[in-house]
């Protein structure tokens, strides 16, 4: 039996995952932004051994979810499943001056990373948009630009893959993977989409827990189970280090050697 934490788990695809896992007999620990959420999280899947609580937005606050993680003991696993999409048509600003959707998609997997007791196993969900982010890295908080969504969430799956190929680099005793869900009819993916909301959730479990030998690596990219080639520029190694830089300069914390 391994044990997981998946963050962003209260709905969607996290608490999807989190049902297959406790199905198959592992224990999990959910994550949701209010106490409330909390409360419905457990209602909806009373196995799970826990919920910790935080606003993925506030520093402040995702720093205390890595304390609550780390008081619960080690992890087999995390699985960097929350994210917030691009139908903002401005851009918001968080108490610590940074656009929501680069606070919850890319600075806080960082802070949770660096944080929390080192797992097994890091899981970090990225889109097929990042084949569209901007691998330049600059005005990563959209102080400059003329604020375009889609654009921002495109970025900042590129982040996710750049950060979980920095931990394989950087950790190479522990299994660090990105993949891409699909687009799928989630309440972020909307109606209309096309992609199989099935297979949607179960790559982050096979790489999490499974013993298959195709999910036992590290440093690569997946769609349904199979390895796909990223934005060639995610294996760019300044690139992975100047977005660690640019993470550990807006959070303090740093990421542990």
């Amino acid at each position: 039996m391994a044990r997981i934490f998946i963050t962003g788990s209260s709905d969607g695809l996290g608490l999807m995952a989190a049902q297959l896992l406790v199905e198959q007999g592992h224990s999990v620990v959910l994550h949701a932004r209010s106490q409330q959420r909390a409360d419905e999280a457990q209602n909806k899947l009373p196995a799970a051994e826990s919920v910790v609580v935080g606003d993925l937005t506030s520093i402040t606050q995702t720093r205390h979810i890595a304390d609550q993680v780390n008081q619960l003991g080690t992890f087999d696993a995390v699985i960097h499943n929350a994210g917030i999409g691009y139908q903002e048509p401005k851009r918001i600003v968080t108490e610590d001056g940074l656009s929501h959707v680069l606070a919850v998609n890319t600075i806080a997997p960082y802070i949770l990373t660096a944080l929390i007791t080192r797992p097994k196993r890091l899981v970090y969900l990225s889109s097929v948009l990042h084949q569209d982010g901007d691998p330049s890295l600059n005005d990563l908080i959209w102080a400059d630009r003329s604020w375009v969504g889609r654009q921002a969430y495109s970025d900042t799956k590129l982040h996710d893959v750049l950060l979980a190929f920095a931990i394989a680099r950087r950790w190479p005793s522990n299994l660090s993977n990105a993949l891409e869900p699909g687009w799928v009819p989630t309440k972020m993916g909307g109606s209309s989409a096309t992609d199989n909301l099935d297979q949607a959730h179960r790559t982050q479990v096979w790489l999490a827990v499974s013993d298959d030998p195709a999910a036992l690596v590290s440093g690569e990219y997946f769609y349904h189970m199979n390895r796909k080639d990223p934005l060639p520029a995610t294996r760019d190694v300044s690139l992975q280090d100047r977005l660690l830089d640019f993470c550990c300069r807006v959070t303090g914390v740093e990421l542990p050697a």
